[in-house]
C-alpha cells in the first residue's frame, strides 16, 4: 500500500500507486530545546515517475537526508504532502551485523518479514551470483572489502521488496577507484532489478552518470533551484558529452 503523509497527519491512502513519488510544497523544521529552530526543507515540490532514477545534490545540511526519510515515512512534514509507494532507505553506512554472514545480512529484511532462515537464504542466493558476490555468501562483514559490503547492503535493501529505493550517499565512504567501480555496478544492478530510485549524493558527476534527472537543492533550507534531465541512455561514462554537460550545469546551479 502506498502512503500519504501530511501535516496534520491523516490516514494513509493509495497514491503514487504505480511506484512513484510526489512531494508537494513540503517543509520540515527541526526544533531542539534551548536553540533556534533549524529549517531543513522549505516549500519543496518534486515528482519522481515510476521507474525513474532521480539524483539529489546540494550543499551539506540542505535537507537531502531529510527528504529521503520523508519519502520512506520515517519523518512527517510540517507542511505540504508526501505521496509515495512503499519505500526503503539504504543509509550512508552499510550497517551490516558483524555476527551474521553476508547472505544472512542480505536476507535480513526477509527474516524480519517472517521468512525462515533457509527460505530467506534461498531467495537471496541467486542475487549473490548476479551481483558478483558468489563464493562470499558465508563470509562475515570484516572479511569483505568496502565495495563488497556495500553490495551486500544494497542486496538487503533490494530484498526488502519495496518499489522505491532511497539511497543516501551509498558510496561516500569508498576510495575514488572503488567508488567508480561501484557506480558502474549499481547502474548494471538497476538494469537487472529496475526500481524507482531517489539517490542522494555530494558527487555531481556520480549524479549525472547514474540518474535520469538531477535535482539541485539550495543551501538550508533546501529548495529546488534546478532540475536537469541527462537525456542519454544508461549505462553512461563520466566522459560522455551528456554527463559533462549536466555536470557543468549542476555545478553552476550550486555556485549560483
Amino acid at each position: 500500500m502506498s502512503t500519504r503523509l501530511e501535516a496534520p497527519v491523516q490516514e494513509p491512502r493509495n497514491v503514487a500507486g504505480q511506484g512513484g513519488v510526489i512531494l508537494a510544497a513540503v517543509s520540515r523544521t527541526f526544533t531542539v530545546r534551548g536553540r533556534a529552530p533549524v529549517p531543513a526543507l522549505a516549500g519543496l515540490t518534486l515528482r519522481v515517475a515510476p521507474g525513474e532514477i532521480v539524483a539529489v545534490v546540494g550543499p551539506s545540511g540542505c535537507g537531502k537526508t531529510t527528504l529521503l526519510e520523508l519519502v520512506c515515512g520515517l519523518q512527517r512534514p510540517d507542511a505540504g504532502t508526501v505521496e509515495a509507494a512503499p519505500a526503503v532507505l539504504m543509509p550512508q553506512r552499510d550497517l551490516l551485523l558483524p555476527w551474521l554472514s553476508a547472505i544472512d545480512n542480505a536476507a535480513l529484511a526477509l527474516r524480519v518479514g517472517g521468512l525462515g532462515r533457509g527460505a530467506a537464504r534461498e531467495r537471496a542466493r541467486p542475487l549473490f551470483a548476479a551481483f558478483g558476490l558468489e563464493g562470499f555468501e558465508h563470509s562475515r562483514p570484516h572479511e569483505l572489502s568496502g565495495g563488497m559490503r556495500q553490495r551486500v547492503a544494497f542486496l538487503r535493501t533490494l530484498l526488502a521488496g519495496k518499489p522505491v529505493l532511497c539511497l543516501d550517499e551509498p558510496f561516500a565512504a569508498l576510495d575514488a577507484l572503488t567508488r567508480g567501480e561501484m557506480q558502474g555496478w549499481l547502474a548494471g544492478a538497476l538494469v537487472r532489478e529496475p526500481r524507482t530510485v531517489v539517490l542522494v549524493t555530494h558527487d555531481v558527476e556520480e549524479a549525472a552518470v547514474l540518474a535520469d534527472r538531477v535535482v539541485v537543492l539550495s543551501p538550508r533550507p533546501g529548495r529546488i533551484v534546478a532540475e536537469l534531465a541527462v537525456g542519454a541512455e544508461r549505462p553512461r561514462r563520466p566522459t560522455d558529452p551528456a554527463v559533462l554537460a549536466v555536470r557543468e550545469r549542476a555545478l553552476e546551479a550550486l555556485r549560483g
